[in-house]
């Protein structure tokens, strides 16, 4: 067998992971429980949805797998 030998190149794919779901909490303005989640909320990888806020004023639902993007594709 004869196979040619392929030279490999280097991509850079420009991906991004987005979580989609909702966060149910107490506040006292639109305002409020939106400095709520960005100031309170987060997500790392490897990790899972996370809250400083007290368990009785915040719940969560969220996906447990997110949506694929796939933006640009550039040889390296």
């Amino acid at each position: 067998m004869n196979f040619k030998i392929m030279k490999k190149k280097v991509y850079r794919v420009r991906t991004r992971y987005i979580f989609e779901g909702v966060f149910e909490l107490i506040a006292e303005s639109k305002e409020d429980a939106r400095q709520k989640i960005l100031q309170n909320c987060g997500l790392v990888m490897g990790g899972s949805i996370h809250s400083t806020l007290p368990d009785d004023e915040i719940n969560w639902a969220f996906d447990r797998h997110p949506n694929k993007r796939i933006d640009r594709i550039t040889k390296v």
